[in-house]
């Protein structure tokens, strides 16, 4: 009986990607509305039915005086028996009279929304952006996502799962995505924060690091109410951080995506408004040289949208972290008036 060599399902996965072009990747030379129709009517399909959206107003439960700002903790629906808990700050200069554009700020895997409001000087700047932000006169919602902060469920009853992977597989045995659940949620925090009356509803940014970056990408490409955003830490290839170091999970996961795109171009939905991409050099889980091959796609992408002045990109000498005065600056020149 001959020897025969089993390969390790890596292999397998990787000689199917050798061959690979996404079928609605963008490609040079095609009409830009004409294909982001396309790729953006193959997202939504992808996404699938959700149930419906409510819309309740949000209830203030908490206020904290943090002099240039005032911190308020919201608690909102999003669609019925689904609550999520939020934090707005509102610089002390916005008033109804004189709103000012709003942010919302999108954690990453951590602690949630508590992450992005410490008001420690600490070094770690992903820990306070959201209050970086206030501080600068943006009105910033931060909201938890499914799974995390006070919205986060004990897996390790079950064996330390993954609870990223858990919430993906329970939500698809109803048929659902825990992405697109997210995305759901992401757009009523939208709506919360364009309501509010400090807010001008027509300078609205967006922004996160890594997961949150993998929600500001999904929500700004599928909601144009959102004019400017900046994702930080996200930009690659599936091939480098899905293939090769499996650096990814249930609640970043779109099912049959790479079938038509990869990441840039699902970052290039985003065209023609603008775009601030940040990538540190240091960053294992998203390697600089696949950051640089995405970026270069995504370049194409905005010259075909004839918009390439809008695309930017912040390259730094720093790991997997959010680099917070390119971001500050790139929303005060894309937000606030001349």
């Amino acid at each position: 009986m001959s020897s025969r060599v089993l390969e390790p399902f890596d292999r397998f996965l990787r000689d199917i990607d050798r061959g690979h072009t996404p079928s609605l990747a963008f490609q040079p030379g095609q009409d830009f509305p004409t294909w982001r129709a396309a790729l953006i009517h193959q997202v939504e399909m992808l996404l699938g039915a959700l149930p419906p959206v409510t819309a309740t107003p949000p209830t203030i439960i908490d206020t904290t005086d943090c002099g240039s700002y005032l911190q308020h903790k919201l608690l909102y629906e999003t669609s019925p028996n689904v609550t999520v808990p939020a934090w707005l700050l509102v610089p002390t200069s916005a008033t109804p009279e004189t709103p000012a554009p709003g942010v919302l700020a999108f954690h990453g895997h951590g602690d949630g929304k508590d992450q992005l409001v410490s008001r420690s000087n600490e070094p770690n700047i992903y820990r306070s952006f959201a209050r970086r932000y206030a501080e600068r006169g943006f009105v910033v919602l931060a909201p938890d996502a499914i799974g995390f902060g006070e919205r986060a469920t004990d897996f390790h009853r079950y064996g330390q799962r993954d609870a990223c992977n858990v919430n993906f597989l329970r939500a698809a045995l109803f048929g659902m995505n825990l992405l697109a659940l997210n995305i759901q949620d992401d757009r009523r925090s939208l709506e919360v924060l364009a309501d509010r009356p400090e807010v001008d509803g027509g300078r609205i940014g967006c922004a996160g690091l890594s997961f949150g970056g993998t929600r500001t990408m999904y929500l700004t490409a599928l909601d144009e109410r959102i004019r400017a955003a900046v994702v930080s830490g996200y930009l690659t290839t599936f091939t480098a951080y899905a293939l090769n170091t499996g650096n990814f999970c249930g609640s970043q996961f779109l099912p049959g995506i790479y079938r038509y795109a990869d990441v840039a171009d699902l970052h290039g939905l985003i065209a023609p408004r603008p775009l601030l991409i940040e990538a540190g050099r240091a960053d294992r889980g998203f390697p600089i040289e696949a950051s640089r091959i995405a970026y270069s796609h995504l370049m194409e992408i905005y010259a075909a949208a004839g918009s390439p002045e809008r695309l930017e990109r912040d390259e730094f000498d720093g790991g997997h972290e959010f680099h917070a005065e390119a971001s500050i600056s790139f929303m005060e020149r894309s937000l606030l008036p001349l």
